[in-house]
């Protein structure tokens, strides 16, 4: 794994936001679960069986979307497709985990208290699904559809107004379209973000020696049920 288990489990890396910092890509599910572990909540918002003309007739398999955020900033989207359900939640709960993102958040007006909207507005689209999110005032709430209401709650929003144009009724461009948007919160450059950025050694240059070393797997501990 680019970022490993081992640096993050010996205090290398204090925030998951130094991940970010850097744009390391993160490829263990397990980095998630130790930076964000017990606030993390999953949601499956669909499974649905999708076919594949065979010979002997179709082959049935099941595609599951899952979104799994902190409702504090860190949101992600897995889709993931299996012979079993439980098996494809399970994929997907994975995927998810991997593909979890800060989520930059704003204010309507004045800056008073916690952010509480999108910063500005942001487009995300998937397919012909299109997704606008626009800055809402205080006590606005969320003002969208079921599916981009659970990934905005997911990734902190209290209030949000969004447009959306497309075939909407296919969920998962839906819900790809919504996480690209709440994604290009960050990818924007607002002007409080111009002042010049005082660049740090990436935790590649920073712990050269510790990565040089050779990796010495743990024995596993067993577990008694």
């Amino acid at each position: 794994a680019v970022v490993s288990t081992q640096s993050t489990g010996d205090g290398m890396i204090k925030k998951i936001e130094e991940i970010y910092l850097f744009s390391l890509p993160i490829k263990e599910a397990e980095i998630i679960d130790f930076f964000l572990g017990s606030k993390l909540k999953d949601e499956v918002l669909k499974i649905m069986p999708v076919q594949k003309q065979t010979r002997a007739g179709q082959r049935t398999r099941f595609k599951a979307f899952v979104a799994i955020g902190d409702y504090d900033g860190h949101i992600g989207l897995g889709v993931k497709c299996s012979k079993e359900v439980a098996t494809a939640i399970r994929g997907a709960i994975i995927l998810a985990k991997l593909s979890v993102i800060p989520v930059r958040r704003g204010y309507w007006g004045n800056k008073i208290g916690m952010p509480h909207t999108v910063p500005c507005k942001v487009t995300g689209k998937c397919g012909s699904v299109l997704v606008r999110l626009v800055p809402a005032p205080r006590g606005t709430g969320l003002v969208s559809a079921p599916v981009p209401k659970k990934l905005l709650n997911m990734a902190g929003f209290e209030d949000c107004y969004t447009c959306a144009t497309g075939q909407t009724a296919t969920l998962g461009n839906f819900a790809k379209a919504t996480f690209a948007a709440i994604a290009a919160t960050y990818a924007y450059l607002t002007p409080d973000m111009w002042s010049p950025t005082v660049f740090t050694n990436s935790p590649y240059q920073e712990y050269t020696d510790y990565l040089a070393k050779p990796f010495v797997k743990q024995p596993k501990k067993e577990v008694k049920y």
